[in-house]
């Protein structure tokens, strides 16, 4: 089930755990967060988890957004004196996140992209699609979110009812804002953030059978990018990776030794790391 705000918020995923360090996620276009479901209960033994959510409606920009979203991570972490801040973005979250920690340097200890959406601009379908969506009576953009959910998953990784929930999730949100957020991912340049001031490890998880960006070869340019980034390849994933069935992020934080040592030892029953290798 899709829940709407008409505010900018984050939502918690866990029962309040201020003994927990704080994990928060950034969603990618549908601005829901209902898309971590599948990773909250690996997660929860580990973490206190706080999604994004941005109202369906909502038309900011990446400056104002910024932000609303640093101000909301720092009452959490009001919450949590003393504790670890991860902050983990999803595509068009992972262009948030770089916003955030450019922006912010010291907002959180450890940040995490998942086939962040930093080489949509260089797309060529990006700017007809913007265009194109705010013009589209419901019907063809119900039609255009279902074909769309096709070239987001790796289907046959992917369970059914996984599925659905990502298709009412894309579309909850309006034509003029879909339009708007592909408008914002045009506009955004890796270029114009201070990266370099990142300090904090970054680990980046990029799919290799994305077949809506190029999410591998951008992983190597955010590599280049930042000090202490590491990436890691999920080989036969597709764009929206967190659904399938066979990757289980706790697992994966667990098999990266600067995140080991922040989580529990105790493994979440059927949950095995994905095959991956790392890029260097």
């Amino acid at each position: 089930m899709i829940t709407t705000s008409k505010v900018l918020r984050l939502i918690p995923c866990t029962p309040a755990t201020p003994s927990r360090p704080l994990f928060v996620f950034l969603p990618g276009m549908d601005g829901s967060g209902t898309l971590l479901q599948s990773q909250v209960a690996g997660l929860s033994p580990h973490f206190d988890i706080r999604s994004l959510s941005i109202p369906p409606d909502d038309r900011t920009g990446w400056g104002e957004l910024t932000e609303r979203v640093a101000t909301l991570i720092r009452v959490e972490q009001q919450r949590h004196p003393g504790h670890t801040t991860t902050v983990c973005g999803e595509s068009f979250g992972g262009c948030l996140a770089l916003s955030l920690i450019s922006r912010f340097p010291d907002l959180c200890d450890q940040l995490i992209l998942v086939n962040p959406a930093s080489s949509a601009r260089r797309q060529p379908w990006i700017s007809a699609c913007s265009s194109l969506t705010q013009l589209l009576p419901a019907p063809l953009y119900h039609l255009s979110t279902l074909s769309l959910c096709n070239l987001l998953i790796a289907s046959h990784r992917v369970s059914r009812p996984r599925r659905q929930r990502l298709l009412a999730a894309m579309q909850a949100v309006s034509p003029q804002s879909a339009a708007w957020r592909l408008a914002l991912l045009r506009q955004f340049r890796l270029e114009d953030l201070a990266i370099d001031r990142v300090r904090q490890p970054v680990l980046i998880l990029a799919s290799g059978a994305d077949r809506l960006l190029p999410s591998q070869h951008e992983a190597w340019r955010l590599e280049r990018c930042l000090p202490r980034a590491t990436t890691l390849l999920l080989p036969d994933s597709g764009h929206a990776c967190l659904i399938e069935s066979q990757v289980h992020l706790s697992a994966i934080l667990k098999s990266q030794a600067q995140w080991s040592d922040r989580m529990s030892l105790t493994r979440a029953m059927g949950a095995p790391v994905q095959p991956a290798a790392v890029l260097r």
